[in-house]
């Protein structure tokens, strides 16, 4: 496999993040680290990641996640433009699904070992 670039953009005391980490480490895959709480995903980031992968914007969102639960977000999402959606998930980095993975043709959202498998080896 080539140099990807790849971010691995995770939370740390995320159990995920932890199991996703160990698989990247134990396949080999070279990446930087980027905590989300500290550095969030930006409106542009966002909104390229959504569009490279064709994934709809919504699979991007924490929905297990305290904040997502706290705000309603589940039944306020489908009445927001994408512009509005693509802000609210770069104001606050625990919205945003976890872990994801980017880089050079790579965007992964969650951690599915045979997804991650056959994109960075397939």
């Amino acid at each position: 496999m080539g140099a990807r670039n790849l971010q691995f953009i995770c939370y740390e005391k995320c159990s995920t993040c932890k199991k996703a980490r160990n698989w990247l480490d134990e396949h080999g895959v070279p990446y930087e680290v980027r905590p989300i709480r500290e550095q969030n995903p930006t409106v542009q980031e966002l909104d390229g990641w959504s569009q490279e992968s064709g994934l709809p914007l919504r699979r991007f969102f924490n929905t297990s996640g305290q904040l997502y639960q706290a705000m309603g977000l589940k039944d306020k999402l489908d009445g927001m433009t994408r512009q509005e959606q693509l802000e609210l998930l770069a104001s606050d980095g625990m919205l945003v699904k976890r872990p994801l993975l980017v880089g050079d043709g790579v965007v992964l959202v969650g951690f599915r070992p045979e997804q991650w498998d056959q994109a960075l080896n397939g």
